[in-house]
């Protein structure tokens, strides 16, 4: 009879399974957190400042009215119509994409006419659009 502990065997422990499920978690929190959020209209917000910002000086202004007017400078567009804003911005603008956009929508004007105006400098390659706003009263 032997009675002296001979060579026991160890558990052994096969951690290919679990390298791979740690693997596989790690490819799927990359994938998962590199989506970006990115808008195709760059729109600079406005800040609320003491000092106001002075436009460049050669500027595209688009003014939204109460009623969903559009007017680039002082002239009116014809009608509400995505294609006729597009066409006289495109007008105003030549083959200059990089001009800065100030947008001047009235505090009651329909949202979607500002949307409007958005789409149709997105369309035409403009980037660096801004939104004019007036320092409240209270400030």
């Amino acid at each position: 009879m032997n009675l002296q502990p001979g060579d026991s065997d160890e558990p052994d422990v096969n951690l290919t399974p679990l390298i791979d499920v740690v693997f596989l978690l790690l490819i799927f929190f990359m994938v998962s957190t590199t989506f970006e959020h990115q808008s195709r209209i760059q729109v600079e917000l406005p800040e609320a400042s003491a000092e106001p910002i002075t436009p460049e000086a050669e500027s595209l202004e688009i003014i939204v009215d109460a009623q969903g007017r559009y007017f680039i400078g002082e002239e009116q567009v014809v009608n509400t119509q995505l294609k006729t804003l597009k066409g006289a911005i495109a007008k105003v603008i030549g083959d200059r994409t990089d001009m800065p956009v100030i947008v001047r929508a009235d505090a009651n004007s329909p949202h979607q006419s500002v949307v409007t105006v958005l789409d149709a400098t997105s369309q035409l390659g403009l980037t660096r659009i801004s939104l004019a706003t007036t320092k409240a009263a209270g400030d």
